[in-house]
């Protein structure tokens, strides 16, 4: 049996769903703007996972083009019957405000890794949308309900619609069966049917430090519901000193071997020496992940194996190990055609005509598009932080003739908060090397007047950063050997969701290769390898 460390999936994989097919287990994780749409992850043992699909992949079943930071994806659901897999998931358009506009959809497929469907619409009325399939053959939509009223909470509680396979839509009366706690923000909802009751699991109290799972039971789809009588199933709000934060919105599965376990969601602060303990709580710059803990049953309730907070490790199941290749390579020398899985881009999927993995063979080629602060099309690949300690490399050829046109190494949270390390051009230096940096949508050039000038001769320039947990340096070189740290210290937790001002932001740290043109001529830069080291 072995010892599993939490997180299982580490960086940004928020809000998991996971679905046991035979012997395998997939979970499924948001990914809010960041395209392709949904990550699922596949494990025979529940201890080694390796990523498998990015089922939204087309236009036709996804187009966040001016959507918010941290709208898009939000909470996917992901279950197996009758010969194929159901994926269900919101696109919010509207994050902030009185409204959340969003929209629920519905996709299947016979295998986890092939061509999705184009997605059946089914309601607007609130997000985390999630399919229930009965005993009977009957299946069900359950979604948090979203209510816009002045005076009135805005979580309304949970609401289940029957779906009609034959008809691809939602028929008869959606019903509100469950309002939720006196912790209030009920959302997340899935339902179980297991030893004559209907299971509700749902999460409370909001995707921040005071989050967690609820569970309630009926003998009647309808309910009425009551609540375990040692609410919540998991939390991590009474335990401050544990390094798994932020634990709630999870989802149970049954093994094979007949045992249960529970995944959910986490979040691991940086370390904050001599910093107060409670207020603020913490940054978490790796976004929220997801864990995995070990379930018991006792009197027809589940309850989390050594207590309702999460454990950094726990014993796995009775199934023998099974280690994946690394899905993954350290150093990506862009020899393939197709871009590896873990690489994304922001809101749409970007055509050869701006990401080219053949128009100069061995290179991935950025045609020069929009800032980092667009909501549209920018020309920016990049891949979550997944350690608190790594380091990213690249090296890239890039001859701009004005200003409007940079490319290099982007270190990103949202359309207001990154910094990047740029090759640009400036009209009494030609070509430099630069940081521009955004703070909150507060912009600086540290090196303004100390910019690098780049020999004539030089083709490529390598560009590297370096993240030492609390901090984050850039360096350059221009023979690959000798290296340069330039001399800014960059801090982590400025690309956490819990620095990002007005709060709601849900994602995580990404670094990548960006290249932005502004004068229409779509200059390409050239991008050699790319290293992701812990």
């Amino acid at each position: 049996m072995a010892i599993i460390r939490n997180p299982i999936l580490p960086g940004f994989n928020p809000d998991p769903s996971i679905c046991r097919v035979g012997e395998d287990y997939y979970i499924a994780v948001s990914t809010f703007e960041w395209f392709p749409g949904v990550g699922i992850y596949h494990s025979k043992d529940l201890k080694n996972w390796r990523l498998i699909s990015r089922p939204l992949n087309r236009l036709s079943q996804l187009n966040m083009t001016g959507n918010p930071d941290s709208g898009g994806i939000w909470a996917p659901a992901l279950s197996y019957r009758d010969g194929q897999f159901w994926l269900i998931y919101t696109d919010v358009k509207v994050v902030e405000g009185q409204w959340k506009d969003c929209h629920n959809y519905l996709a299947t497929c016979e295998t986890i890794d092939g061509e999705w469907s184009d997605p059946i619409y089914l309601n607007s009325t609130g997000f985390d949308p999630s399919l229930f399939h009965d005993e009977d053959g009957k299946k069900y939509l359950v979604n948090m309900v979203w209510d816009h009223r002045l005076g009135n909470h805005n979580f309304y509680g949970i609401s289940l619609q029957e779906y009609s396979v034959e008809e691809k839509k939602l028929i008869g009366k959606s019903e509100v069966i469950f309002k939720g706690t006196d912790i209030k923000l009920t959302e997340a909802p899935h339902l179980y049917k297991m030893n004559g009751y209907y299971y509700l699991l749902t999460a409370e109290g909001g995707t921040k430090y005071d989050h967690q799972a609820t569970i309630a039971r009926s003998k009647q789809l309808k309910g009425p519901y009551e609540v375990h009588p040692e609410n919540p199933l998991i939390s991590s709000f009474h335990s401050p000193r544990i390094p798994l934060q932020k634990a709630g919105h999870a989802s149970i599965v049954q093994t094979h071997t007949d045992e249960w376990f529970l995944v959910h969601l986490t979040g691991r602060p940086l370390p904050r020496e001599g910093q107060p303990l409670l207020d603020p709580r913490g940054f978490c710059p790796l976004g929220r992940e997801t864990a995995i803990q070990r379930l018991e049953w006792k009197n027809d309730w589940p309850y989390v194996v050594g207590g309702n907070h999460p454990s950094l490790e726990i014993e796995g199941p009775s199934i023998e190990e099974v280690k994946w290749e690394r899905d993954y390579p350290e150093k990506d020398d862009f020899n393939s055609e197709i871009l590896n899985m873990h690489f994304q881009k922001l809101r749409i999927p970007l055509g050869e005509n701006v990401v080219s993995l053949k128009d100069n063979p061995g290179h991935l080629r950025l045609y020069g598009k929009e800032s980092l602060t667009s909501k549209f099309t920018q020309a920016f690949v990049a891949r979550r932080w997944q350690h608190f300690n790594f380091t990213a490399e690249t090296k890239v050829a890039f001859y701009p003739n004005t200003f409007h046109q940079s490319a290099g190494l982007v270190n990103y949270y949202n359309t207001q908060n990154w910094s990047s390390c740029q090759i640009t051009w400036n009209e009494s230096k030609g070509r430099i090397l630069e940081f521009v940096s955004c703070d909150n949508f507060t912009f600086d050039q540290p090196l303004q007047g100390n910019e690098i000038v780049i020999p004539e001769h030089v083709e490529y320039v390598y560009l590297r950063v370096d993240v030492k947990t609390n901090i984050y340096q850039y360096s350059y070189s221009f023979d690959g050997e000798n290296w340069t740290v330039l001399p800014v210290t960059f801090y982590s937790y400025k690309l956490s969701d819990d620095y990002i001002q007005g709060g709601g932001f849900f994602t995580g740290a990404f670094v990548g290769m960006q290249c932005q043109d502004t004068t229409g001529q779509n200059l390409h830069a050239d991008f050699d390898y790319f290293i992701y080291k812990n």
